[in-house]
């Protein structure tokens, strides 16, 4: 039975079975030394040459870095060791698989790290490297966190579809493709249709981590054509406060979840602290925060009715300057600038009941107060220029039969992950990321 390394300690003077990846090698005259590495961490092999033949000096002097070994040996204590004090003494050698020379990456360097895009051409061999290890950790811990409140709030998992017969969000963003009798199909950009089908159905509140996709053309270090997408939708809501409330007490459960399991590894490998936010967050009504970046020097281009990303990070910076606080959403957005689908203001019909969430000057989280009554539904998708022949039958129908006031968000996964672990770019938090020049590996 295979024993992890970081389960040595407990087999000291025990005979064990180790297997991993060659980290480095080391020969001197009388003795040979291997580094293994496997998921959990590192363990110095020993092997005593002797006179004539020796079969496991042949197999550790024609070895390669990355090749991947198992080996049977006695653990031992030796305090001279940096890796926690013990080695292990081979006596079995086995070669699984002998890496090809030479490596296009080097996983075992912790210095000169190759650019970008050369990590990801050979994403396997860069996601070796611990560190990597420790941000699908991280995102697997979170969220199982997410999963334990919405369990605890009574919400059920939907596995929605992802080929749609019509766009769910803006058309601009739309990947098309041939579905059965030349007709044609697009992936999905968001399950906001069927969560709030769902809503529709009565599931009163819902939740979904899966994939979408954005046939967006940017190459910022913010976007991918495709990402996993967390999503939330309630019933029974009174206005889009209640969102703000329930993602508050969301985020706040998941950051002590990650806290608590790996804030110290964090701490140890990316030298990030996780600081749990407090409750409520900051409000801010985008007018007001325009103002705001306005006044401190930053004039939003062009006239847009939305915040830009270098106002992002200046309002992010006076609100860490007035609340302490990483952050803030900003409510209230124009209609002009939101889906036909949000909720209006009865006396402000240009303002949608709608927000974004910031953190640490990056957008988050998308969320509002759905429009789920029908005339309402087709009067600002037919003022939006939105042709209702597609949407009846794939959204619009949900609402003709009655449904609850409801709202809902949307989160940005790999967004927490790179802000959390402060990585510059998605795609370092990304499994195999997906943008308009890569499709491998």
């Amino acid at each position: 039975m295979r024993t992890l390394t970081k389960d040595l300690h407990q087999k000291i003077g025990q005979q064990v079975k180790v297997q991993g990846f060659v980290h480095t090698i080391r020969s001197q005259k009388q003795i040979q030394f291997v580094i293994l590495r496997d998921h959990t961490g590192q363990v110095q092999l020993v092997h005593e040459r002797t006179e004539g033949e020796d079969q496991i000096d042949t197999l550790i002097t024609g070895l390669t870095i990355e090749s991947t070994i198992t080996v049977t040996g006695k653990v031992i204590e030796n305090p001279q060791v940096k890796l926690g004090g013990i080695e292990i003494t081979i006596e079995e050698f086995t070669i699984e698989s002998l890496a090809q020379t030479p490596l296009p990456i080097m996983p075992s360097k912790t210095e000169n790290i190759p650019i970008l895009d050369t990590r990801m051409d050979y994403r396997w061999l860069d996601l070796r490297r611990p560190e990597e290890y420790l941000v699908f950790k991280v995102q697997t811990t979170a969220e199982a966190a997410m999963r334990e409140f919405w369990l605890d709030h009574d919400f059920i998992e939907i596995h929605s579809p992802k080929l749609m017969g019509a766009a769910s969000e803006s058309g601009a963003e739309l990947f098309q493709l041939k579905y059965f009798d030349n007709k044609m199909a697009c992936l999905a950009q968001s399950p906001q249709n069927y969560k709030q089908m769902a809503q529709a159905a009565g599931f009163d509140r819902v939740f979904e981590i899966g994939p979408v996709f954005r046939a967006n053309p940017s190459f910022t270090s913010r976007h991918d054509t495709e990402f996993t997408s967390v999503d939330m939708e309630i019933s029974w809501i009174d206005s889009h406060e209640d969102i703000m409330t329930l993602e508050e007490e969301w985020i706040t459960h998941v950051f002590t979840r990650v806290k608590e399991q790996l804030g110290e590894k964090i701490k140890a490998i990316f030298d990030r602290d996780i600081v749990i936010p407090k409750t409520p967050f900051p409000r801010i009504p985008l007018a007001e925060a325009i103002k705001i970046v306005a006044d401190r020097g930053h004039i939003i281009p062009n006239g847009t009715k939305d915040l830009d990303p270098t106002g992002e990070k200046v309002l992010a910076e006076y609100v860490m300057e007035k609340y302490e606080h990483e952050f803030v959403f900003v409510t209230d957005y124009p209609a002009s600038v939101r889906a036909f689908y949000h909720m209006r203001y009865p006396d402000r019909p240009d303002t949608t009941k709608s927000f974004d969430l910031l953190w640490q000057g990056l957008e988050v989280t998308t969320g509002a107060q759905r429009e789920h009554r029908y005339d309402k539904l087709v009067e600002q998708a037919k003022e939006k220029g939105i042709d209702l022949g597609p949407l009846q039958k794939s959204y619009l129908d949900f609402f003709k039969y009655g449904c609850p006031p409801h709202g809902g968000l949307g989160f940005g996964l790999t967004r927490m992950l790179m802000i959390m672990l402060g990585k510059s770019n998605v795609r370092e938090v990304t499994y195999l990321y997906r943008g308009p020049n890569r499709l491998t590996p």
